[in-house]
């Protein structure tokens, strides 16, 4: 059984929370993606799926499918995120121990230390 869950934040919406201690390293979620070739991104980026896509290489889109779509973004995040080309999956590992009712956020950059603006004012 996974260690999260999904509940409202009262700042940016649904949001997901540990439903328990989680280790610093642990792997959390593998989320499977639905990968689109870079041909597509003309037509993907002009949907509300946009919102929830990652790099997938140097070109491709990956759609994350499970809770991997719903983590917010932090400029102080408690987990990171690693394409599994092999399994096909986005995989989130803790980056520090997390607290049971604590909220799980990534950067949406990639890189955990990534200060750089986004399309959207981030709220902290």
């Amino acid at each position: 059984m996974l260690p999260i869950c999904i509940k409202d934040t009262a700042k940016y919406g649904r949001g997901i929370f540990a439903t328990r201690a989680i280790k610093k390293d642990e792997l959390i979620e593998a989320s499977p993606v639905i990968v689109s070739p870079k041909e597509e991104w003309k037509y993907l980026k002009k949907t509300v799926l946009y919102y929830y896509c990652f790099h997938w290489g140097k070109k491709d889109t990956a759609i994350a499918l499970g809770y991997g779509a719903l983590f917010n973004h932090s400029y102080t995040p408690n987990i990171r995120f690693k394409n599994n080309k092999e399994n096909l999956t986005i995989d989130f590992h803790a980056l520090e121990d997390i607290k049971e009712g604590e909220e799980l956020t990534i950067n949406y950059s990639g890189d955990p230390a990534d200060m750089s603006k986004l399309w959207f004012d981030v709220i902290e």
